[in-house]
């Protein structure tokens, strides 16, 4: 009876086996039809973008839609290189779903245009096409491309503040005034206040304010700062670090005091990662979803940078990828917090960074990248 009882089981696995089989033989096959085709703008069209008109309607970018062998939803992204670029660094200026145009900003087709390499006020000329995708389907590609020409305005914001670079035998960069010089990073509300807390080589340092030159410089000694303006001024004196470890050294370039004090980092938590995350990040909330990863210093496993091009928003930075570590900010490009804070959302202008920031204490600095 046993016998009997598994042979009935194993033939009605068979069977199972044998429909479920023939249902994915049966399953319809989806194929590309036809690939979408850019209609407007239409190749030859000139933009010249103004910040005046920044979040005004640069242009309505139309395409054809997508054709499938079956009724699907398509997922349409609309890229932009530099003409001839292949779209290998393809900027995304809009993504839609079964919606064959996309209404682009000015700010967005001059953001794009800057990261392809535009040159403020000096035509450029681009390249731009249509990809689309549907689940379980092959992507397709417009196969003609359009291209147009676009003069885009600076899309960097003004900075008024000036920073100091750490200079000497006792700092990651040496006595080398343009090698990867640590900043100080500034008080968000006091633009004459400037803090480091970080490693030091036994040696001595000086401060100076323009890579790859000697002047302006500051130094000094007993808690005083000495100030250099010019290459024919006299040299300050240095200040010394005694015993290599980790310090915090403040200044003030207004009260031109400086203070230089020991600093405990033996409890400090040593993160794998650290990521700056907002919608600064993609211009949208969307941006709260995902971390850009920082780069650790070599020289200094508390201190994390990161190049970026950043829009109009908020942002944060946060450790391991999750929420339980934070550290937030009320005031633009600098600010001092405290350790594990969470704080305000850090207000960040449109324009590209070059973003530091120290997990002992919080502070973060967001320079203007020129380059």
């Amino acid at each position: 009876m046993k016998n009997i009882s598994k042979i009935i089981i194993a033939f009605i696995s068979i069977l199972a086996v044998s429909c479920n089989a023939d249902d994915v033989d049966n399953r319809p096959v989806l194929e590309s039809v036809s690939a979408p085709e850019m209609t407007l703008p239409v190749t030859g069209k000139t933009f010249v973008l103004t910040e005046n008109n920044a979040d005004k309607e640069a242009d309505l970018f139309q395409w054809t839609a997508a054709e499938y062998s079956n009724n699907v939803v398509v997922s349409y992204s609309l890229l932009m290189d530099a003409k001839d670029g292949n779209f290998a660094n393809a900027q995304t200026l809009a993504t839609t779903s079964d919606i064959s145009q996309a209404s682009i900003t000015v700010k967005t087709l001059n953001q794009a245009a800057i990261e392809l390499g535009a040159v403020p006020g000096t035509a450029k000329m681009f390249d731009v096409k249509v990809k689309c995708s549907v689940s379980g389907g092959v992507p397709m590609e417009t196969e003609e491309i359009i291209t147009i020409s676009i003069t885009a305005y600076s899309g960097l914001v003004t900075y008024p503040f000036t920073d100091w670079y750490l200079v000497g035998d006792a700092t990651v960069a040496g006595w080398d005034n343009n090698k990867g010089n640590q900043p100080l990073f500034r008080s968000g509300v006091n633009p004459k206040l400037y803090k480091y807390t970080g490693y030091f080589k036994a040696g001595y340092f000086k401060v100076i304010s323009t890579l790859g030159k000697w002047a302006p410089m500051y130094g000094g000694a007993g808690g005083n700062l000495a100030y250099r303006g010019t290459d024919a001024d006299a040299d300050p004196a240095s200040l010394n670090i005694p015993t290599a470890g980790y310090y915090t050294f403040t200044m003030n370039t207004e009260t031109l005091s400086y203070t230089l004090v020991s600093y405990n980092a033996s409890a400090a938590t040593s993160f794998p990662t650290i990521g700056f995350i907002g919608s600064s990040r993609t211009g949208t909330d969307a941006g709260w979803g995902e971390d850009t990863d920082m780069v650790q210093s070599a020289f200094d496993p508390h201190i994390w940078t990161l190049t970026i091009s950043l829009f109009d928003g908020k942002g944060k930075f946060r450790a391991n990828n999750a929420w339980d570590v934070n550290w937030g900010g009320d005031t633009a490009f600098s600010g001092f917090t405290a350790n594990g804070a969470s704080g305000g959302d850090i207000p960040v202008a449109k324009s590209k960074y070059q973003i530091y920031f120290n997990d002992l204490d919080g502070s973060y600095l967001m320079l203007p990248n020129q380059q």
